[in-house]
C-alpha cells in the first residue's frame, strides 16, 4: 500500500524538495500540494490524502489556526514542518497538543534536508501508522493527588533514595505531559529523555513546569537531584545519572548519538542501572524505533522496576514493543495508568525489584 501524502507550505523551494524526498520513497507518494492551508483544505476534500506535512507561519491562516480547525472537523495524520527558534517550538508543542503526531526541523538548504531525508521518510510512515492518542481527552492537571495516593503518603526515605527515569520519543510531549501532570510535588527526583532539538526541550521544560505539581526544567551538568523535581535532557546532549560521594547529580555529555539519538534514552537508562539498582524505577513511553529497550532491560536486571507503556495508548509502538520483546519490562500498562503504578510501587517500603 502505497502512502499518500499531501505537502501544505508556503515556500515554493521546500514543496519541491520535500516532494523530492517523499517521492524517493516507494512506500510514500505525494498526492499534492498547498501554497496555503485555505488550498489545503479544498485538496484534502478532493485528494483525501493519508498523511499532511503541515507548515507553521503561512499566508491567510496559520498552520496552528488551520490544525485546530482540521483536527476538529476532519481528524488526520499531520506533522508538522518547523523553523529551530524559541517561536517555532512553542507553535510545534501547541500542535501536539492539538493532535499532530510528530514535527520536522525545517532545513535551510538543499544540503540539510538531504541529510534529514530519512528521518522525513520514517516520520510521515509512522504518522500514518500512529493510533490516536488517549492524553488528547484526559484532563491536564491532577486534582489533589495522583492515582489515589497523595504526595504525604510517601516516606522520607523514598523521596530521598528513589529515583524515577523515563524515556519517549514520538507522541512522547503528551505522553510525559500525561504522567508528570498527575504526580504530586512529594515525588522522589524524575529524569526524562525526549527524542527533540534543543530548542524544543527549553520551551517543552516551561510547558511542563506551568502544568504540573512538580517543578519541571532542563537538566544542568552537575546539579544535584531533588525530590519534587523532574529534569529534562537538554536536545544538544545525552544525560546520565552520577554520583559525587553520597549525592545524585545530573551529568551532561555531548558524545556521539547512541540509536542515531542525543540525548538517547539508553544512555540515561544504562548510567542508572549500576547506581541505583532496585531504587530505579524505569519507565519507557510510545516512540518510534528501539532507544531505551536495552537500557530498560539492564534497569530490570538491577533489581529496578521496570515498566512499558502498551499499544493501545501508545503514538507509536516501537520503543516499548522492543523492550517488551526482549523481556525488558516488568508491567505493561496503559499510558492513563502509568502515574498510578508508579505511585503504588514508589509507595512500597520494601524492594522495588520486578
Amino acid at each position: 500500500m502505497t502512502i499518500r501524502v499531501l505537502i501544505c507550505d508556503d515556500s515554493a523551494v521546500m514543496r519541491g524538495l520535500l516532494t523530492q524526498i517523499i517521492d524517493s520513497d516507494p512506500r510514500l507518494e505525494v498526492v499534492g500540494v498547498a501554497a496555503d492551508p485555505l488550498v489545503a483544505r479544498d485538496l484534502i476534500k478532493s485528494l483525501d490524502p493519508d498523511v499532511l506535512t503541515l507548515d507553521v507561519e503561512m499566508p491567510r491562516m496559520g498552520g496552528i489556526e488551520f490544525l485546530e480547525r482540521l483536527m476538529r472537523l476532519r481528524p488526520m495524520p499531520v506533522v508538522m514542518i518547523s523553523s529551530f527558534t524559541e517561536r517555532g517550538s512553542e507553535a510545534t508543542l501547541r500542535a501536539l497538543e492539538l493532535g499532530a503526531v510528530d514535527f520536522l526541523a525545517k532545513p535551510g538548504s538543499s544540503l540539510q534536508i538531504g541529510e534529514q531525508a530519512r528521518e522525513i521518510r520514517e516520520k510521515i510512515i509512522a504518522a500514518f501508522h500512529a493510533r490516536k492518542r488517549l492524553a488528547m481527552h484526559m484532563p491536564a492537571r491532577p486534582e489533589a493527588s495522583a492515582g489515589g495516593v497523595r504526595g504525604s503518603a510517601l516516606p522520607e526515605r523514598v523521596l530521598r533514595e528513589k529515583v524515577v527515569l523515563i524515556g519517549a520519543s514520538t507522541g512522547g510531549t503528551e505522553a510525559i505531559k500525561e504522567v508528570l501532570s498527575r504526580l504530586p510535588e512529594a515525588c522522589p527526583p524524575l529524569m526524562l529523555v525526549q527524542h527533540m532539538p534543543e530548542m524544543f526541550t527549553a520551551s517543552f521544560a516551561r510547558r511542563m513546569d506551568s502544568l504540573c505539581a512538580l517543578r519541571v526544567k532542563e537538566a544542568e551538568h552537575g546539579e544535584r537531584l531533588m525530590a519534587g523535581t523532574a529534569y529534562i535532557a537538554p536536545g544538544h546532549s545525552h544525560l546520565k545519572l552520577g554520583r559525587l560521594g553520597t549525592v545524585m547529580q545530573c551529568e551532561l555529555s555531548a558524545t556521539p548519538p547512541v540509536n542515531r539519538h542525543r540525548p538517547s534514552v539508553d544512555v540515561l537508562f544504562a548510567s542508572a542501572a549500576p547506581l541505583l539498582g532496585a531504587n530505579a524505577l524505569g519507565v519507557l513511553l510510545t516512540g518510534m524505533g528501539k532507544d531505551g529497550a536495552q537500557g530498560l532491560l539492564s534497569l530490570r536486571k538491577r533489581g529496578a522496576w521496570t515498566l512499558a507503556q502498551d499499544q493501545e495508548s501508545s503514538v507509536v509502538w516501537g520503543m516499548p514493543r522492543e523492550a517488551a520483546a526482549i523481556g525488558a519490562a516488568c508491567e505493561i500498562a496503559s499510558l492513563g495508568d502509568i502515574s498510578a503504578r508508579i505511585m503504588v510501587r514508589l509507595a512500597r517500603t520494601t524492594s522495588l525489584s520486578g
